[in-house]
């Protein structure tokens, strides 16, 4: 298994990492896209070994009818309850790619297993979410979003990603996008809503991957 694979899959696998309270930092024009950019090649092994990844399968947007093949296209809205999702922003497919790229065949067995791995994961957060922020556990709350964030970016899940970005900073007590300090009453009322975004915005996510493998894995030959 290479070095990258080998970081990916470990990202996966490690528990919830304690984080250390996140620093304020003053918000620039530019400081949303930058967190939100599609990495390039080179810094996925670095962004996995905190998070990310490039062989032949290429997702790319493609007609709701599109053959069957190798590359991803995005799911069209199927329920009320994602009314309020952007589903064309839910999935960066260029990450998406780069995570394809590393599967050695049709089977799409390595990058499979990391999906799998982070339903599993993103439903344990939630069930944590919802118990800090009935106990109004910011702390707790801001880590958990950071850690969310990490293993949503790393699949390019990149809705969750920007939802899971707000939450870590609400549960620090910052606005980082007005540039201004929460008191803990304003965090809670800001991440309540969010919760329930970011859980609709996974829905959607994990219904859009579940459909691309489902119709291009290819079983493996006994």
């Amino acid at each position: 298994m290479s070095q990258t694979k080998t970081a990916v899959a470990g990202h996966y696998k490690s528990p919830e990492r304690e984080l250390g309270p996140t620093k304020p930092r003053s918000p620039s024009p530019d400081s949303r896209a930058a967190s939100l950019a599609p990495p390039s090649p080179k810094s996925i092994a670095a962004r996995l070994a905190s998070p990310q990844p490039n062989s032949s399968s290429r997702a790319t947007p493609a007609p709701e009818k599109a053959p069957v093949s190798s590359r991803a296209t995005p799911a069209p809205a199927d329920s009320q309850s994602d009314d309020e999702v952007d589903e064309e922003n839910v999935i960066d497919l260029e990450t998406f790619n780069q995570i394809l790229d590393l599967d050695e065949d049709d089977t799409h067995d390595f990058s499979l297993g990391m999906a799998e791995a982070y339903f599993a994961q993103a439903s344990t957060t939630f069930v944590d979410m919802d118990n800090a922020f009935e106990s109004k556990d910011l702390a707790k709350l801001s880590s958990l979003g950071h850690f969310l964030k990490g293993s949503s970016a790393a699949l390019g899940v990149s809705a969750v990603q920007a939802s899971c970005e707000d939450i870590q900073h609400y549960g620090a007590l910052r606005d980082e996008e007005h540039g201004t300090d929460l008191t803990e009453t304003d965090a809670l009322a800001k991440i309540g809503p969010l919760l329930k975004r970011v859980k609709r915005e996974y829905a959607v996510a994990e219904r859009w991957l579940q459909n691309w493998y489902k119709e291009h894995v290819v079983p493996a030959e006994d």
